[in-house]
């Protein structure tokens, strides 16, 4: 498999492996991303289609929890390096959202934040221990010398600019204050929002509902985020939703996401 000059990079929420994987592998073979990460498989790790994402040419690894959650991560024609399985930071939490694995020569922090809904209330507070939690590994990683991506569905809206309506949403754990300081003091350490950088203020969403024909209105939110670290961004080259995905019938509510950095010269 030729390597491309441009390495691609992309996240997405499948919500439900099992039941979208016909989805997946159509948007692997027509996209081809050479890393990929995945959220909400909804499966355990027995029940995870390994033959299925090897057969379209991809190496995988991953965590799964049975009916909720689930993360993985897939390399273009090699096998991810797994270097770290959940958070650090609380080590009775067992909820499978975090994976960490060297794909290609960056290493790749496979996320899916915390919902948080309803707030107030205990699914809050997790979600905001939990940013707490990613703030200060991301802090670990910021400065390496070599490309670091954190990626996943955030389950945040930075801004108003992110969402459709943001008055329909005042009230939603997405859109909350603390939410969005801590994602922005995350930005803060170094961070650069792939898909914001590329884009400037342009209208631009990675989720979408199923209520009302919002993906065909264009209806969305942005809340699946790819963050660069310095080394990572400077060779940002471009980024994209490809939200085709998104309007087949019964997708994901979620749509591909990615960027393309410059390549690695040396992976590690």
């Amino acid at each position: 498999m030729p390597a491309r000059a441009k390495l691609r990079i992309a996240t997405f929420n499948v919500n439900g492996i099992g039941t979208r994987l016909g989805h997946l592998l159509a948007w692997l073979e027509r996209e081809q991303p050479d890393i990929v990460a995945l959220q909400e498989l909804k499966a355990d790790d027995a029940a995870f289609p390994a033959a299925d994402i090897e057969a379209a040419g991809y190496g995988a690894s991953w965590i799964g929890q049975r009916s909720w959650n689930g993360v993985a991560i897939l390399g273009r024609g090699v096998e991810p390096v797994e270097s770290r399985r959940g958070l650090p930071g609380d080590p009775g939490d067992t909820q499978s959202r975090y994976l960490e694995a060297a794909v290609h020569g960056v290493l790749v922090g496979a996320l899916y934040l915390p919902n948080g809904n309803p707030q107030p209330g205990p699914k809050f507070d997790y979600k905001l221990a939990w940013m707490a939690r990613l703030a200060r590994h991301a802090a670990s990683l910021v400065d390496l010398p070599h490309p670091v991506a954190l990626i996943g569905d955030y389950n945040v809206i930075p801004t108003d600019a992110d969402v459709y309506d943001p008055k329909a949403w005042r009230k939603d754990a997405l859109f909350q204050p603390e939410v969005r300081e801590a994602f922005a003091r995350l930005l803060e350490q170094g961070w650069t929002d792939g898909l914001r950088e590329a884009h400037g203020p342009s209208t631009i969403y990675t989720f979408w509902d199923y209520f009302r024909q919002h993906a065909e209105r264009d209806r969305g939110l942005r809340i699946d985020h790819l963050l660069l670290n310095r080394a990572a961004a400077k060779g940002l080259h471009r980024a994209g939703v490809d939200r085709w995905v998104r309007l087949q019938q019964k997708a994901s509510d979620h749509a591909p996401t990615w960027v393309e950095i410059a390549r690695p010269r040396s992976p590690r």
